[in-house]
């Protein structure tokens, strides 16, 4: 062949190809589309803040809180407004008590001088409150441990939750009146009339120990907790001692009761785990209980 028809081969050949693709893909359309690469793109979901008090009260926010891994202080930039909201509610309403229950996981490295980072987490966010002129002794925190928080980029979106509740009772019977039985597995306080190591006994408390009694007997691996909480009021040490004691007297009265003594088991928390504030002597009262429960 010659060099000099070479050109015009490749020319052919090169229009036959472009001519067979025009017409299978263009015309025929037989041609699967270009894949195409997907770029996804990482969403991340935040729980929205809600602050409700039955239908009195119902505030949302789109952002909620902000809390470092292991971290304390709480970002509210996002829930600001709500959160004043919140106050110019609770100063309409002075019967009304808030709790903040703050949570944090196992995995979180506590670096406060708080019991665990949930309080520290509460804590955070009552002060801003009192910042914005809630008295002290309205707020009360808490905490909850919860393994199943979500974390991105060492960030939890979240963490506090919010409960109001209705003036404290200013006996301790009428605080162990309060107290309402739904199950043995879910704690109950006990509380004692000045001066006196015997309980106060209510028809919610009977009943809790009566099916307490109960099911221990059918199920001799489970244990009655008894632990002791004291006010913040005398020294640290002496109210872990006291705590203690008062949770070993209720022991005893239990085990006359007819439940054996090795599936009572007793504790104590000194001031560490408050239930009310202990700014008000209401709260202080509160916080001097023994809680049962069954595990």
């Amino acid at each position: 062949m010659s060099t000099r028809n070479v050109p015009w081969w490749i020319a052919l050949i090169v229009w036959m190809g472009l001519s067979t693709y025009w017409h299978v893909c263009k015309i025929k359309e037989l041609c699967a589309d270009p894949v195409t690469p997907q770029v996804v793109s990482e969403a991340v979901a935040m729980e929205a803040l809600r602050i409700q008090d039955t239908d009195s009260l119902v505030l949302v926010s789109e952002g909620n809180f902000v809390f470092l891994k292991s971290g304390a202080d709480a970002e509210m930039s996002q829930v600001r407004n709500e959160l004043d909201s919140l106050v110019v509610y609770l100063q309409e309403h002075p019967g009304k008590r808030l709790a903040l229950v703050g949570r944090y996981a196992s995995v979180e490295t506590n670096t406060t001088t708080f019991p665990d980072l949930g309080i520290a987490r509460a804590e955070s966010v009552k002060q801003y409150l009192v910042g914005q002129g809630l008295a002290s002794g309205r707020i009360a925190t808490s905490s909850m441990i919860l393994d199943s928080l979500s974390f991105h980029n060492d960030t939890l979106r979240g963490g506090i939750d919010f409960i109001f509740k209705e003036p404290i009772p200013e006996t301790e019977e009428g605080l162990a009146n309060a107290q309402r039985f739904e199950s043995v597995f879910k704690p109950i306080d006990l509380y004692f009339p000045t001066g006196s190591a015997d309980y106060i006994n209510t028809d919610a408390n009977r009943q809790f120990v009566e099916e307490a009694q109960r099911y221990l007997a059918e199920n001799k691996d489970k244990k009655l907790i008894l632990t002791g909480h004291t006010d913040n009021e005398g020294d640290d040490e002496i109210n872990m001692t006291l705590s203690r004691d008062r949770a070993e007297g209720v022991k005893k009265q239990l085990m006359q009761l007819g439940i054996t003594a090795d599936q009572l088991v007793t504790d104590g928390k000194g001031e560490t785990q408050p239930k009310e504030s202990n700014d008000t002597p209401e709260g202080r009262r509160a916080n001097r209980r023994v809680a049962i429960v069954v595990q």
